[in-house]
């Protein structure tokens, strides 16, 4: 008697319907960005941006903090983007003295426009000069960290030697008139150099904290600016 095979039934997994594409992103993934978006700094500004970012660096770590890194990441940019617009750090640090001079230069050609006389304009420049050293002090002193800038940059150049001829226009209106800054003599010079020392020197001890002992001393604990004044006083005077 031949044996019946029996053939077992095979169950096929039921069929998942799956659900039609709504547009909106799955949990867990971010939405792609359109090949269209625009980056942080678009239109050529990235130059602007770099020096900002610089200069937030250099207020905030001071001159040893300041790197080409530093920067980038403060810009949100890649780390080879300050080299691509400047070169090398020293190209950085000497676009953004120029960018220090030019503002410094803006600041105290309008406090002389509040004096009335030529002794008047020239303590205003003054008190505008030691004010922005002491606002921005990192910038300050890279202004004068020869050293680590390139004074032959034309940017820093130009914007450096505007601020001689204002420190040379000061020092001619109270002592002998205008003074051509390409053909000094030796008695300009020094009227220059000693103005210029007087207030560079001071700025600094203000800023090193080096003022306090004797500011502390005077009647009525006088703010350092009054000090200054007096301090100049003698030398911008007009000679009798």
């Amino acid at each position: 008697m031949a044996k019946t095979s029996r053939i077992r039934a095979v169950r096929r997994p039921p069929q998942v319907r799956r659900k039609p594409a709504t547009g909106k992103p799955q949990a867990g993934k971010s939405p792609q960005k359109s090949s269209g978006a625009e980056s942080p700094y678009h239109h050529g500004d990235l130059h602007d941006a770099l020096l900002k970012a610089a200069q937030t660096v250099l207020e905030r770590d001071s001159l040893p903090g300041l790197t080409l890194r530093a920067v980038a990441r403060e810009a949100g940019v890649s780390h080879a983007a300050p080299t691509h617009h400047f070169g090398d750090l020293t190209g950085l640090l000497s676009e953004l003295a120029a960018v220090g001079f030019r503002n410094f230069n803006a600041a105290l050609t309008a406090a002389s426009a509040t004096g009335a006389t030529p002794v008047e304009r020239a303590l205003a420049r003054a008190r505008a000069y030691l004010a922005y050293a002491r606002a921005q002090p990192g910038m300050y002193q890279l202004m004068f960290r020869t050293e680590r800038l390139d004074m032959n940059r034309p940017a820093l150049k130009e914007a450096s030697n505007i601020s001689f001829a204002g420190l040379a226009q000061v020092v001619g209106i109270a002592h002998s008139g205008d003074i051509a800054t390409d053909a000094l003599s030796m008695e300009q010079a020094a009227q220059i150099a000693r103005t210029w020392s007087l207030a560079h020197g001071f700025a600094m001890l203000v800023l090193a904290g080096r003022l306090d002992y004797m500011l502390d001393r005077l009647p009525g604990r006088p703010d350092a600016e009054v000090l200054f004044v007096e301090a100049l006083k003698t030398g911008l005077r007009p000679p009798q």
